[in-house]
């Protein structure tokens, strides 16, 4: 139940090793949508939102979303990223991290503060961004990838399912591993809506792919 103050009776008062992460640049409409909300003064609401409702002074870490719902859009974020770099040097905002953005979209934003993290959907099968989660890990900068089961083809479904047979674990188990395996860099937001669901995030992060497995699952992102 929520606090008068907005925050959950779950988790606060928050430990000390307890991390927020949010996200700006969208608001859910009345149909369940997330429309665009990403001008400069929408995303000030929406960092002060994120104050008042989980009952904080300052905010760990702010995420901006500026592409689509799986792949970035083209165009400058200059305008948005500087609204949040004001923000943290106001003292509101610890760290500021990017979603849905292009390896150009990046470099821009580090021109005006520097950037902790990178929330952009990859998988086995959507590998647009093997570049990006490389030059990010060379730099220090965390890979935060989504929907580790999206985006996959039939004939990629079929291969995922058939590795995950032979090994004897689940294709969400595999998945997960996979990206595990994939960087040092990458954090994993699997998320989840059952119990069954959470055992698999659980069991991924112990669950070695042996070498051939990881082999072929690579030659899915090219099939």
């Amino acid at each position: 139940m929520p606090h008068p103050d907005g925050s959950t009776e779950a988790l606060h008062p928050y430990p000390d090793d307890l991390h927020l992460v949010t996200k700006v640049g969208a608001r859910r409409d009345e149909q369940g949508g997330w429309p665009h909300a990403r001008e400069p003064h929408e995303l000030v609401e929406q960092v002060h939102d994120n104050l008042r409702n989980l009952g904080l002074e300052q905010l760990d870490v702010v995420n901006l979303r500026m592409g689509g719902f799986d792949a970035p859009e083209p165009g400058s974020i200059a305008r948005q990223f500087e609204a949040l770099a004001e923000l943290q040097q106001q003292g509101l905002i610890r760290h500021l991290g990017l979603s849905t953005v292009s390896a150009e979209q990046l470099a821009e934003a580090q021109t005006i503060a520097p950037v902790v993290c990178v929330q952009n959907m990859y998988n086995i099968a959507r590998r647009e961004d093997d570049a990006l989660v490389d030059a990010t890990a060379a730099q220090g900068i965390a890979y935060v990838p989504y929907f580790p089961l999206g985006g996959f083809s039939p004939i990629q479904s079929g291969a995922l399912d058939r590795v995950a047979g032979r090994l004897g674990v689940t294709r969400l188990t595999v998945a997960l591993s996979w990206l595990l395996q994939r960087s040092p860099n990458l954090l994993l937001i699997p998320g989840t809506s059952s119990v069954a669901h959470l055992r698999d995030n659980v069991a991924s992060a112990g669950f070695a792919l042996p070498a051939d497995a990881v082999a072929e699952l690579d030659a899915i992102g090219a099939a």
